[in-house]
């Protein structure tokens, strides 16, 4: 029997995931969990298998809870199950640990045909996932901010407007705008505030 761990900080989510699992003849939900940090103790204490992990909740999210599962509990499997596809939710939970990444649009025969792929140690990616991924790997220098680029965002975790930091760095605010919708694009993210909680975790601001 495969053991599963639901964690979702909805309870009707998680009602809804139990309800799926129990026609399974080979999968048993053992507990659930509404935060990350209960997750994983949840997982440890249950001996887990697999955990079914929400990306973003209160407290402990997803990606830490993956991050910390990875690390006090290697042998769990974790699959992250989120409404979120966005390359800025799917690489830290692919970087923290996780084993796959599907939407919480999937069929119920995916779902657990996802759960035993991933008891079996096999990913399981939905295929939005998949061309995020793939994207990201083809981009000439994805991902990786220019010197300049980095000193722009520095700038702005620092709180400057754009014209603060054109004035700065002696260049156009023209120049500034095009250089954080580069730093969007690499990081995957759509605004500032994104760019900069990505920024800091990457380790690239001060």
């Amino acid at each position: 029997m495969i053991r599963l761990v639901i964690v979702d900080d909805h309870p009707i989510v998680r009602g809804g995931l139990r309800d799926t699992f129990a026609g399974a003849e080979d999968i048993v939900v053992v507990g659930e969990a509404e935060d990350g940090a209960e997750g994983v103790e949840r997982a440890r204490s249950l001996a887990a298998d697999v955990v079914l992990m929400d990306l973003r909740m209160p407290g402990m999210d997803g990606v830490a809870a993956t991050a910390a599962l990875r690390e006090r509990a290697p042998g769990v499997r974790v699959l992250i199950l989120t409404t979120f596809d966005s390359e800025s939710d799917v690489l830290p939970a692919i970087e923290a640990g996780a084993i796959g990444y599907l939407l919480k649009d999937a069929l119920p025969d995916d779902l657990m045909r996802a759960v035993r792929a991933a008891a079996r140690g096999e990913s399981v990616l939905a295929p939005s996932v998949t061309q995020h991924l793939m994207g990201q790997v083809r981009r000439p220098g994805a991902g990786t901010l220019t010197d300049r680029e980095k000193q722009v965002l520095q700038l702005v975790a620092d709180g400057n407007s754009n014209r603060e930091a054109a004035a700065a760095l002696f260049i156009g605010e023209a120049s500034i705008k095009t250089h954080l919708q580069h730093i969007y694009g690499k990081f995957g993210v759509r605004d500032r505030a994104a760019a900069v909680a990505e920024g800091y975790r990457r380790r690239l601001l001060t």
